[in-house]
């Protein structure tokens, strides 16, 4: 009896103690998610001023508890964050294994060190072929062919070049992407070969003296584009003004207008009409450079002529790394030419059409169905590209929990990361590395959806879509307000 008594009026004080406990813990909760909103209440009021089509939502991913939302469900058109999309897509569908290939053939017979046939190259729809990731020198992979052939003992090639780009289809340039800037490097043509983001970088020198025309260079200067400069140089920074034009189709590249004397030399990356010719001329130029000559013309074709060919050699170049570019750089080339190579191969047909089709049938997996959003591209170009800050937190949300997750997160750029456009950008502590977000940016449009942690250590899919902003930097730094509240409130 007397040990009944004992643990009879023990029991309830140390439930009520664990109880107390409980709601304790569960009332300091409330009140931070009290204050966390509160927080982003303001912070959102303010990016009101700057954004009369506003859209937030955020998610805590532990828990999929929603933590805050406004207009969430409104579909906004969202850029660049569009890309998040097609990469999240890459990787739930063909995932980090995936490679663009691009192959070298050959076919004839090999005498006295020549070669008495055709070569082909055979378009696999990397972006990658450029200087970007060879310290800068742009022919660096068509050197390495040429070595090849060299290795082989070949040091002439008497047939032609066959360029074969039938893995995507036309058009190379989306129909919905504004016609009055075709050359601007943004909307880059998209073909099965491509070489240096189909771009030719001009830079403007003022002249020795005021009254001179401006020195005007290309790199790199493969004869693709004839150059008419009537830009002068002058004596006042205040008509400091240099047009940069290329007229769609045309080979004609026009600089015009004024060069303050002691100003720095203007740069401007210009698109070339023909992406498929620039890849051949520029392939010629390397193999001449390493000593082995191109006698034959080059014939770009559809489908490789018939034949016994045999693998010389080649060039591969991952998801990962494509990603980076995407995500991190946001260039709308290589999104367009992932998006085609998800089409050829997932769907048979490397058009616009069947990559949008490899995304919405991610997106219905998520849980997004067809005719909930509006999808016209792989880069957000179009400003047909619509979701809502709901849709792009769930897709968030299944790639925080994908297989291929952190693979994918890591493609993103991240607070303060240096080199980019994010390295001033929420880079002083606490923020600096704790967010990972895609930004999106056109006329009067200013997107951001990503990661973010908390102090707490929580961590939390987010999205901000700015629709009609007043200008996008302040947008841009209403948006900064959002999260610096998120992370220290969270």
């Amino acid at each position: 009896m007397h040990t009944k008594s004992y643990y009879q009026p023990r029991g309830p004080r140390l439930l009520c103690g664990a109880v107390l406990a409980v709601l304790l813990q569960q009332a300091a909760a409330t009140t931070a998610r009290a204050d966390l909103g509160s927080g982003l209440n303001e912070a959102v009021k303010a990016t009101r001023k700057v954004s009369r089509e506003l859209s937030v939502h955020v998610v805590e991913l532990a828990s999929g508890e929603e933590i805050y939302s406004y207009n969430a469900d409104r579909p906004r058109i969202i850029a660049s964050n569009t890309k998040l999309l097609t990469t999240a897509a890459a990787f739930d569908t063909v995932g980090p294994g995936f490679f663009f290939e691009t192959n070298v053939l050959w076919r004839g017979e090999r005498d006295d060190g020549g070669l008495r046939g055709d070569v082909a190259v055979l378009g696999g729809g990397d972006p990658n072929i450029s200087g970007r990731h060879y310290g800068g020198d742009p022919l660096v992979v068509f050197r390495q062919w040429a070595q090849e052939f060299k290795r082989l003992g070949v040091h002439r090639i008497e047939g032609d070049l066959f360029l074969v780009t039938g893995l995507f289809e036309p058009p190379l340039v989306h129909p919905d992407w504004p016609r009055d800037q075709l050359h601007r490097w943004y909307e880059a043509p998209v073909a099965a070969l491509s070489f240096s983001d189909n771009c030719v970088l001009v830079r403007i020198w003022p002249g020795q003296a005021v009254g001179e025309r401006a020195r005007v260079e290309l790199i790199p200067d493969l004869g693709v584009l004839r150059v008419e400069n009537t830009a002068r140089t002058v004596d006042s920074s205040r008509r400091h003004k240099v047009i940069v034009d290329r007229r769609n189709g045309s080979d004609l590249l026009q600089i015009s207008g004024s060069l303050y004397r002691r100003a720095a030399p203007v740069e401007s990356w210009v698109t070339v009409p023909d992406p498929v010719s620039y890849f051949g001329v520029a392939l010629k130029t390397a193999f001449e450079e390493e000593g082995v000559e191109l006698l034959g013309g080059l014939r770009p074709t559809m489908r490789l002529p018939s034949g016994q060919w045999r693998w010389v050699t080649g060039h591969r170049s991952d998801l990962m790394t494509t990603s980076e570019v995407i995500n991190k750089r946001s260039q709308n080339f290589f999104a367009e030419s992932l998006l085609k190579a998800l089409g050829a191969r997932l769907c048979g047909a490397g058009s616009w059409e069947a990559g949008r089709r490899v995304v919405e049938e991610f997106l219905e997996r998520v849980g997004i169905q067809p005719g909930e959003y509006q999808l016209a591209d792989g880069s957000g170009m179009s400003r047909g590209n619509r979701f809502t800050a709901r849709q792009l937190t769930t897709v968030l949300q299944y790639m925080f929990e994908h297989q291929k997750g952190r693979e994918f997160l890591l493609t993103l750029p991240y607070s303060g990361e240096e080199g980019l456009r994010w390295e001033d950008r929420l880079a002083d502590e606490p923020y600096r590395g704790n967010i990972f977000a895609k930004t999106g940016s056109l006329l009067g449009v200013s997107t951001l959806s990503g990661y973010a942690k908390g102090r707490s250590g929580k961590t939390y899919a987010f999205s901000i879509l700015c629709n009609r902003t007043t200008g996008n930097w302040g947008a841009a730094r209403a948006q900064d307000r959002i999260l610096r509240e998120l992370v220290d409130g969270g």
